[in-house]
């Protein structure tokens, strides 16, 4: 229980401690000028009960000029304070290292009692605390000026009692005590601030990564729909129509303009949501809605190679995944087995549900892949190919499938062959959506 209270009193003790230092430190204020500020708490904090001291003591011994010196710097330091307080940082500096400048320089010269080893003090913060030179170069000459006259200057004991040696002496271990905390604390700002510039170095350089991925995500997806739109067009001009088949060859270029302006507003939804850094929210959702999106993305292409597809997934599986990231994957996937299938083949989509995962696999009977190139086909040197219809392949795609599997803390594999075609299997966690219904999708 003893230890309890013990504790209990340090915690207090150090949240008031922590709570003066920071005084009129808000989250507004820039963070080198809130380190400075807070420099300035620690320079002023520990002068109050030093001087009140001595003020006290000075007084008793009838020093009472040095006492009401000390006053007036207690005074001063609680004044910063509550400048602090109320946001008034240029002006406290100021206060604080004209006072101190004054008060120290004549103590030192009618006292001869150490204080001139405060101006050194002085002089650190004031260059620690200003940015701008002529202030730095001014306070410098004063400050340098002030300590020379001190030290040179012979000690005439008519002008005031003479300070005993041990207050000289404790005033020169105070004084430095000061300095070296400054010094150290100036060091700790600099290295948060090392730090923090780190941190925002390594943000930058992922929301960098991010907008990459998803410049490739907007390629991709309006590719298909422009590569489509463009062979259609050709083969107007072209006169490969018929004026018979004028009628729907427009319905099927008006399809195809909706279907891009819902791809592009589902790019965009995404897009702005993922502005801070591409993020995952997993929800529960049916797979089967998601592969009709998918197969509807491409119909046409799918038409034009008279490519079979077959789909073997119950209408009851559930995913709990990010659906917009799932539906990438299922689209670089799908694209890939059209792209790398013959005219003519199949491509085969599979769902099976196990206990706390669901495998879905993509099967084209395509031109596959050797060793060299699954080795390479998840890295950021892949070997860009060509499909089987001229079209050409980057590799990013599987990338960001990848990525975003294992953003959804599942698992992507590869099986291939050359010539036999490749099988693209990735494992999601199961969903959780009640379905009475078993039926298969066809």
């Amino acid at each position: 229980m003893l230890h309890g209270v013990k504790r209990f009193v340090y915690q207090g003790l150090e949240n008031c401690w922590d709570q003066v230092v920071k005084l009129g430190v808000h989250p507004a204020l820039p963070f080198i000028e809130a380190r400075r500020t807070m420099l300035m708490n620690l320079l002023a904090l520990p002068t109050i009960p030093f001087t009140l001291f001595f003020c006290i003591l000075n007084a008793c011994q009838g020093r009472y000029l040095l006492a009401m010196l000390n006053f007036f710097n207690t005074s001063t330091a609680i004044g910063v304070l509550f400048m602090h307080k109320y946001r008034m940082y240029l002006g406290a500096r100021l206060v604080l290292l004209v006072v101190s400048v004054f008060i120290y320089t004549f103590s030192g010269l009618y006292f001869h009692n150490g204080a001139e080893y405060f101006l050194l003090n002085i002089l650190v913060v004031s260059i620690l605390v200003y940015d701008n030179k002529w202030i730095i170069g001014i306070l410098s000459v004063v400050v340098t000026t002030a300590f020379l006259l001190i030290i040179f200057i012979p000690q005439s004991w008519y002008l005031a009692p003479p300070v005993p040696p041990e207050r000289v002496r404790a005033n020169v271990a105070v004084s430095l005590t000061f300095l070296i905390s400054a010094l150290y604390f100036f060091k700790h700002i600099q290295t948060d601030y090392q730090l923090e510039i780190e941190k925002q170095r390594q943000v930058l350089q992922s929301m960098n990564k991010d907008k990459e991925k998803l410049f490739s995500i907007v390629a991709h997806d309006i590719r298909s729909p422009l590569a489509t739109l463009e062979s259609l067009l050709d083969m107007y001009l072209k006169g490969q129509y018929s004026r018979e088949d004028m009628g729907e060859a427009a319905a099927v270029l008006h399809e195809k303009v909706a279907q891009l302006g819902g791809t592009l507003d589902n790019v965009l939804r995404w897009s702005t949501r993922s502005m801070k850094g591409i993020q995952t929210r997993p929800q529960d959702f049916l797979l089967v809605p998601v592969l009709t999106e998918v197969l509807n993305f491409f119909e046409l292409i799918i038409q034009q190679k008279q490519i079979t597809v077959e789909v073997q997934v119950p209408v009851n599986t559930t995913l709990y995944a990010d659906r917009d990231q799932v539906s990438v994957i299922l689209r670089n996937l799908f694209s890939n087995a059209l792209k790398f299938s013959y005219p003519g083949g199949k491509v085969a989509i599979t769902a099976t549900q196990g206990q706390e995962r669901v495998t879905i696999a993509v099967t084209d009977h395509g031109v596959g892949m050797n060793v060299q190139q699954l080795k390479a086909l998840f890295t950021s040197q892949p070997f860009p190919t060509y499909g089987t219809g001229g079209e050409r392949g980057t590799g990013l795609g599987l990338m960001l499938c990848r990525e975003f599997v294992e953003h959804n803390r599942g698992i992507i594999d590869v099986e291939s062959d050359p010539e036999s075609g490749t099988t693209f299997t990735i494992q999601l966690s199961k969903g959780d959506i009640d379905m009475n219904e078993p039926a298969v999708a066809n």
